[in-house]
């Protein structure tokens, strides 16, 4: 039987979700092909018909997943443009830090594993990256350090998503509610910090 195209693009995207959601949850080496098919509802042939390695698998959910954060930052700002970073901020750090680790943001979750991947999944997590850092920066607002040195719009991205994911990332880890609680306060006060007009560094 001969499937449509229609029909193997929605597995493929079908297939794509389960594996960015087995790989948060488990992590890339405790994910393994048969997880990956059955949280998927696909059979193993179906997954090679699609990906010729789970390390493929791994690389699309990665570009995948930043592509989902990027365009998640993209509707902030479309609906509030003078508002944007505090209302994601506040959501990046309620919802994404207390949701299941299945549902949680690429960032945070998988860069761990990418650190330890092949070159052609770090070259994609790079590319995505950039474009991520971009369009945070597209929009942030100019800084008005006057007589001192500004920080770039790029450089305060960087600073921001570090802020945000490196803040999720330690309020998951503990064990105690209220350290999370804590930690993801201060976070989001620094993030709006380092995403403000006054961000800038002395000479």
């Amino acid at each position: 039987m001969r499937y449509s195209a229609e029909h193997k693009q929605e597995t493929r995207t079908r297939v794509i979700a389960a594996a960015g959601q087995v790989f948060r949850q488990e992590g890339y080496g405790g994910a393994g092909i048969d997880a990956l098919t059955k949280a998927a509802g696909v059979t193993n042939g179906a997954f090679y018909g699609h990906f010729k390695s789970k390390g493929e698998a791994f690389r699309t959910a990665v570009v995948e997943g930043l592509e989902e954060l990027r365009q998640g930052i993209a509707g902030f700002i479309q609906k509030q443009p003078n508002d944007w970073l505090k209302s994601f901020a506040s959501f990046y750090l309620g919802y994404k830090r207390t949701c299941e680790l299945g549902e949680s943001c690429t960032l945070p979750s998988l860069s761990p594993d990418v650190m330890r991947a092949d070159e052609d999944t770090r070259g994609a997590y790079t590319v995505e990256l950039k474009k991520l850092i971009a369009d945070v920066a597209a929009g942030l607002p100019e800084s008005t350090g006057a007589g001192r040195r500004e920080m770039a719009a790029e450089d305060r991205a960087i600073v921001l998503l570090s802020l945000l994911s490196g803040g999720v990332t330690l309020a998951r880890a503990v064990s105690d509610p209220t350290l999370s609680a804590r930690i993801a306060e201060i976070i989001e006060q620094a993030a709006l910090i380092s995403g403000s007009l006054s961000n800038t560094l002395d000479q």
